[in-house]
């Protein structure tokens, strides 16, 4: 570090501050002139400046910097409010607004101004004395003039065209000279017992723990002469108590920077002397750091040890009489109400209080087995929230997240805080959240120098872990109530939707558009038809329209997930690993390291936009509906993004509800394609094209997804220009009247062209019909044979068994019944049936319809014979098949009501001598 000092100023520190990335020198008069502006009462006697770079480390090395100085000037009493401050207003500058910061530190007689600028002028600051809110204190940014404010002396904001500077001032505190602590006055029993004389050995020790001097009073209580102990290691004189769940030693204390406590010493005569001491590290002038040991027989401590601190009950008591709950003394007042709030808190508290560079929060599953990283800070957050660790990553206490841990210096042991690769952290202290002896989470503060932590800070971090565990569960508790409660609804609503289609296609997009973006960023869905067919990407879908055509190629060119049934999310690496590839070779192409002589840049945005969207967690779930795995449901996220143990519990669960309805769905299809394919069967191809008639059929079938039912009708040419046509209607509806209406029309086909007449026909199917016996209906039947004449006429010969009667529209428009009445067919064996003789004149109708036409109703209405015979006084002059569209509209019109009965219309018209 540089700094620009005034004559006659104490000397700042002179040690190098590694982290710091950019630092600059100012002359003294510049540093003169600078404050004159501000402050004309106070005569500046030093200065320190500095310029961190706008990265997330910065803040901890700016807090370092301004600790440091101010220590070197001697300014402890007011140190831990200046790193406050400063770690505020350096956060603003280089992580909030994203600009350089620079700090400058002025010494003067009666206090220290500290500054910070930055480069982001536009930024608005409240003026001082303005009645403004400043927004909440919960808040990550914003809160460093509130601090100011609090804290600070005095404070201001100024501004010039290219940055702004935010200072503050921290006076001296007022001391009692020569007082820091006193006690009652005692009678003379009741003081503390020594010596006649007091010996107080004053040992001092180099930064190597050997001893360097080694006073005359040491020489009495020890028996050792200075030339013979100077050079030696102090462990080879103290005996260290162990004690019991620590492992601080001698040599670890040495290197604190303040330890006061008893141990013994052993003398020149064999024996230990137990000795309290008092121990303080210092500097000399070049920098060079030793420690300074004082010692007395432990029964005298009292002239070293200091005076205890007041009841613990008057430690969690505020200065306005209330007392100040531990919990709140860490986390600050008022705490946040929500778990990510009070998280980030933690993390960020405890990497001030133990002055690192990063912080990191894990809460533990469920079972215990596993961390998820959920707050950090002064790491990449992104790429390490919902990361998963596990509990027990070695053997011993070091290897496990149970016991508090110290590392030193990770270089040494690679992979043991996995969180922290890459990173650049060297030394890491961690310890454990527990409720009632149940392992809850873990906390842990790095730095990026080796050997910063001991086990003290250990201790110290334990206990804020300790205060904060149980506000964490409860809000952690919380937290998860309202997400099961969230998750019940999303998979309620997710059946109702998924148990409204049957359709496979519109499921597969279900599924994805239910998974993006709520539980993930992209999905995509796998399908197998059999069990021995490979999986088929069938759906792709992210949350950025544009990048799905991307993702889609490039899980095309990667083999799919191997369709294991094993329950449960698990990780699939190919998609990302294939995208990084691609990038990388889309990069070295745009920059001519491919070995191709032509320079490719089209398409790297792509391809980079596409390993971006995939580069992050990919996990599958395997598709598993009545034993069988008939797809894999594919979740992704962005780079560096992990899932949450909950959002993968409830991918499963959907996982599980969308399965059963794909599987439905294909279920249904092939049922639907083989029934739709039957009833094609029972319909006849095509209606033939008769010289002379017009012919024209509706026919509607009842029932969703029916296409035949019990109404059947055909038309087909017989012999010698002769045409046979039928209309029938077997009793009910659905499959089953569909087998004998297939029955009925087939043996009609037969039987006309073995040159029967009508009534035989109908007496033979009659026949037939009966000998199906309990699968037997009754059936009506219309049928005849139609024959055009030379004159344009033409002649019908008609047998009405048990069906509506024909109706005849003559050119004039009056109508009339074309044919009698006689039995049905399938009820009895022996019919006598007869056929009638029907000629049409150029321009006559004849209508024949099933019952589902005359019997529709509209409450205790029906449409009857009569009705449909005023239906067809209205067609004169109408084609056959606009005669059959108008009977079917008015039969529709008729009712609001869906028909419940199938129908159908057979119109046959003779055209008239002219062209019509």
């Amino acid at each position: 570090m540089t700094t620009g000092l005034i004559p006659g100023g104490q000397p700042p520190d002179p040690r190098p501050t590694g982290a710091l990335p950019q630092q600059r020198r100012e002359p003294a008069g510049h540093a003169a002139q600078h404050v004159e502006n501000r402050s004309r009462s106070s005569v500046i006697t030093a200065r320190a400046a500095a310029s961190f770079e706008p990265v997330g480390r910065s803040v901890a090395s700016a807090r370092s910097f301004v600790r440091d100085t101010l220590q070197g000037w001697g300014f402890a009493d007011i140190v831990d409010d200046a790193v406050v401050l400063t770690s505020e207003l350096v956060t603003n500058a280089v992580v909030h607004a994203g600009t350089s910061a620079d700090v400058l530190c002025l010494r003067s007689d009666d206090g220290v101004r500290i500054e910070v600028a930055d480069r982001y002028p536009e930024r608005e600051i409240p003026l001082q004395g303005t009645a403004i809110n400043m927004g909440s204190p919960d808040r990550e940014g914003g809160r460093g003039l509130q601090l100011c404010a609090a804290l600070a002396g005095r404070w201001g904001v100024e501004y010039i065209p290219t940055h702004k500077t935010v200072w503050f001032q921290l006076d001296l505190p007022a001391r009692a000279v020569g007082t820091r602590a006193a006690g009652p006055a005692l009678p003379s029993h009741l003081l503390p017992l020594a010596d006649g004389r007091v010996r107080v050995a004053v040992i001092q020790i180099d930064r190597t723990g050997h001893i360097t001097a080694w006073n005359e009073d040491a020489e009495e209580l020890f028996g050792y002469p200075a030339e013979q102990v100077t050079g030696k290691p102090l462990t080879d004189l103290a005996a260290w108590p162990h004690t019991p769940g620590t492992s601080t030693g001698i040599a670890e204390a040495l290197r604190l920077s303040r330890w006061e406590g008893s141990y013994g010493i052993r003398a020149a005569t064999g024996r230990v002397t137990p000795v309290y001491a008092s121990h303080l590290r210092v500097r000399d002038t070049g920098g060079e750091p030793s420690t300074v040991c004082l010692l007395v027989r432990d029964h005298e401590r009292a002239v070293l040890q200091t005076p205890l601190r007041g009841p613990a009950s008057d430690t969690s008591t505020g200065s306005d009489g209330q007392n100040t709950d531990p919990f709140e003394v860490f986390i600050g007042y008022p705490a946040p109400d929500d778990l990510d709030g009070l998280l980030q808190r933690t993390v960020e508290r405890a990497r001030d209080m133990l002055d690192g560079d990063s912080a990191f929060l894990l809460l533990a599953t469920d079972d215990e087995t596993e961390l998820e990283v959920r707050a950090s800070t002064g790491l990449p957050s992104a790429r390490q929230r919902f990361a998963r660790v596990p509990v027990e990553a070695g053997p011993g206490r070091y290897g496990s997240a149970r016991m508090p841990a110290v590392h030193d210096d990770l270089t040494a042991v690679p992979g043991a805080v996995p969180l922290l690769n890459g990173t650049g952290m060297r030394s890491v202290v961690t310890v454990p959240l527990k409720v009632e002896g149940r392992l809850t989470g873990s906390l842990g503060v790095a730095a990026e120098a080796p050997g910063r932590y001991s086990n003290e800070e250990a201790l110290r971090l334990q206990f804020a872990a300790d205060r904060i565990a149980l506000a964490v569960e409860s809000a952690r508790l919380g937290e998860l109530e309202r997400l099961r409660r969230g998750s019940l609804n999303f998979l309620v609503e997710a059946s109702d939707l998924l148990a409204g289609t049957l359709d496979r296609d519109q499921t597969l997009a279900l599924m994805a558009q239910m998974t993006v973006p709520t539980l993930a960023t992209w999905c995509a869905v796998y399908t197998i038809a059999h069990q021995a067919s490979e999986p088929y990407l069938s759906y792709v879908l992210h949350e950025d329209e544009e990048l799905i055509d991307g993702i889609k190629s490039l899980l095309s060119k990667i083999p799919p997930p191997d369709p294991v049934p094993t329950p449960g999310a698990r990780v699939w690496s190919a998609p990302s690993e294939m995208a990084h590839r691609a990038a990388l070779r889309s990069s070295m192409r745009s920059l001519g390291l491919s070995g191709s002589t032509t320079r490719v840049t089209p398409g790297i945005g792509p391809t980079l936009a596409t390993a971006s969207a995939v580069g992050g967690e990919t996990v599958v779930l395997p598709l598993v509906a009545r034993n069988r795995v008939i797809g894999m449901l594919t979740l992704g996220k962005p780079t560096d993004e992990h899932f949450r143990q909950e959002i993968l519990e409830l991918a499963e669960d959907l996982s599980r509800r969308a399965a059963l309805a794909l599987d439905n769905a294909r279920l249904y299809s092939e049922r639907t394609a083989i029934s739709q394919a039957l009833q094609r069967s029972l319909l006849p191809p095509e209606l033939p094209t008769i010289d002379g008639v017009e012919v024209e059929v509706i026919y509607r079938a009842a029932g969703e997804g029916n296409e035949v039912g019990g109404d059947f009708y055909d038309v087909f040419p017989i012999r010698d220009g002769a045409y046979g046509f039928a209309i029938g209607d077997v009793c009910g509806t659905g499959p089953n009247a569909a087998a004998v209406t297939g029955l009925a029309r087939h043996a009609l086909r037969l039987l006309a062209r073995e040159g029967l007449s009508g009534p035989m026909v109908l007496e033979r199917l009659n026949s037939a019909i009966l000998d199906e016996g309990a699968r037997s209906r009754f059936l009506t039947l219309l049928y005849g044979e139609m024959r055009p004449q030379e004159d344009g006429s033409a002649e019908l010969k008609v047998v009405c068994a048990g069906h509506p009667l024909p109706l005849r529209l003559r050119q004039d428009g009056t109508v009339e019944p074309a044919a009698e009445p006689q039995p049905l067919l399938g009820v009895i064996e022996d019919l006598e049936l007869y056929e009638q003789t029907v000629t049409l004149d150029p321009g006559d109708v004849l209508l024949c319809v099933t019952d589902g036409v005359t019997e529709r109703r509209e409450g205790a209405r029906m449409l009857g014979d009569d009705g449909l015979a005023d239906v067809l006084t209205s067609c004169t002059g109408l084609t056959a098949g606009a005669v059959a569209a108008r009977i079917m509209r008015a039969v529709e019109r008729f009712a609001s009501d869906a028909p419940s009965d199938d129908m159908a219309i057979l119109a046959m018209r003779v055209p008239g001598l002219h062209k019509d």
